[in-house]
């Protein structure tokens, strides 16, 4: 029987999973924000990227997934990664008040996750990640 599934799942289905080199994916990040100074170093992005050094492969598509709106990095590794119209956009975190997104929000268009700063990031990446990787359709919103 065949099951209904999303144009994310069936990439990874027919494409495989690949191997993301986290030190590549840190090195070529740009940081936004509240992090433009500690960059990887702040504690929510600290956090953010203990969680994605525990993930095995395929959450880390996801996350890319959901990030870019492909589980695939072009020829050129995450240095060369592209809006939608083809214009040099690297992966971007940026920071976020809790009071307008209790979750990170990824903006697809721009490589961009809006990481919200938690009180407590230790504690709070990991759920917060998780749900929306999950949980990531291919709906869209235009906030």
């Amino acid at each position: 029987a065949m099951l209904l599934v999303t144009a994310r799942e069936l990439e990874l289905a027919l494409c495989g999973t690949p191997t993301l080199d986290l030190d590549e994916w840190k090195k070529h990040t740009v940081y936004k924000g509240a992090f433009a100074n500690d960059r990887a170093e702040h504690p929510v992005t600290r956090a953010f990227w203990q969680v994605v050094e525990r993930w095995d492969d395929e959450r880390r598509a996801r996350l890319l997934q959901w990030t870019t709106g492909s589980a695939r990095l072009p020829v050129g590794g995450f240095a060369q990664l592209q809006q939608r119209d083809g214009v040099s956009r690297c992966f971007c975190l940026t920071s976020i008040p809790v009071s307008q997104a209790t979750y990170p929000r990824a903006h697809t268009c721009f490589n961009r996750i809006d990481l919200p700063l938690y009180d407590r990031p230790a504690n709070e990446m990991p759920r917060a990640l998780e749900f929306v990787i999950t949980n990531a359709t291919a709906e869209f919103s235009m906030d």
